[in-house]
């Protein structure tokens, strides 16, 4: 028997509902690209520290390729240990599940073994799939697993996807959450319209995964036409690569967000600190070059600090891209209230060997 939202523990599913900072879990390698469990659990241990009220893990950020080389399991595995055994408190566990949908029902049962609570559901394998097809689907897997959407970006692989899909899609009983990260304001806005046409507002959190509008997107309020009314909804977190490196730094900026939200008016200041987190996510996801060192980016961050042993990825092409170390070091100097180098540097041997 699946799991249902109703068997969620109450503190994991109030945490989901409210919004937290949830990092997308890079994967550690050796020089030799094997998995580097030392340095995998030290950086669920970081995340952890910082304050994060979840983990995503077998994500993008992960590296899709760990399918093809049997390290699905383990991965989540020690990210699950970690959450379990590091922290007294209530931790979201999110696990990617991707594929045709004989893959994704299989890894949703894996993540639900090891104690998940969600999974985030990848549609961009099922490219030519209708919408009727992509429903079922995703009811096939929530069968096994609550959901969260993921609205993925066509830059690194995704689809477009319609406002009528993300209804039908919301309108699924086990679905908790959508990340939205089309990086583009039309396609966020077809998600929430979506979940409000199906109204689902009060069961469907939203989380952004737009790395490029990251401060905005948690500031926006939206107020949707519904008939004769306008349905307020706001997006309540965040489940996001860039927040992968200086983790420490994006749960303070999401606390004082959540304050800020609240007030009647939001201030000039924060149009610039979008501009400036924005302007770093340039540099660590190499917009340069079409993101094709996203993910080797995160990794020269966590390098720089001491978390990883070097920038490996699991397919030896994908590295930094020309110029993008430069533009790493740029936003490093120009926003140093941004990263948390300190932190680390405080609490790295105790991560490392605890």
């Amino acid at each position: 028997m699946g799991l249902s939202r109703a068997d969620l523990p109450p503190a994991i599913a109030a945490t989901i509902a409210a919004g937290t900072v949830i990092p997308a879990h890079p994967l550690a390698l050796t020089r030799g690209r094997t998995l580097d469990q030392r340095r995998q659990r030290a950086l669920a241990r970081y995340y952890l520290d910082a304050g994060s009220g979840g983990l995503a893990v077998g994500v993008h950020t992960t590296q899709f390729a760990i399918r093809a080389h049997g390290l699905y399991a383990r991965v989540l595995e020690i990210a699950a240990d970690e959450a379990r055994s590091w922290v007294d408190r209530p931790v979201a566990m999110v696990a990617g599940a991707i594929g045709d949908t004989r893959q994704a029902v299989r890894e949703a049962a894996v993540a639900r073994g090891l104690g998940y609570h969600a999974v985030l559901l990848g549609l961009a394998q099922l490219a030519s799939a209708s919408d009727d097809e992509l429903v079922a689907h995703c009811r096939a897997v929530a069968a096994e697993m609550p959901l969260c959407g993921f609205y993925l970006q066509t830059a690194v692989g995704g689809r477009v996807l319609s406002a009528r899909f993300w209804e039908r899609f919301a309108a699924i009983d086990n679905v908790v959450a959508i990340k939205i990260a089309p990086f583009n304001r039309y396609r966020t806005l077809d998600v929430v319209r979506g979940v409000v046409a199906a109204r689902a507002e009060d069961r469907v959190a939203l989380y952004t995964g737009n790395d490029d509008h990251i401060v905005l997107d948690l500031l926006s309020r939206y107020a949707i036409p519904r008939g004769g009314e306008r349905v307020r909804v706001r997006i309540a977190g965040g489940l996001l690569g860039h927040w992968s490196v200086w983790t420490k730094r994006a749960c303070e900026l999401f606390a004082r967000i959540a304050e800020a939200r609240d007030a009647a008016s939001i201030g000039s200041e924060w149009l610039a600190l979008d501009a400036a987190v924005t302007d770093c996510n340039a540099a660590v996801f190499d917009v340069a070059n079409d993101f094709a060192g996203c993910i080797a980016g995160c990794h020269e961050v966590l390098r720089r600090q001491g978390l990883l042993d070097g920038i490996e990825c699991l397919d030896p092409a994908e590295t930094l891209g020309p110029g993008q170390a430069v533009e790493i070091d740029r936003v490093h100097r120009a926003y140093p209230e941004l990263n948390d180098d300190a932190f680390v540097a405080a609490n790295l041997g105790r991560w490392l060997d605890g």
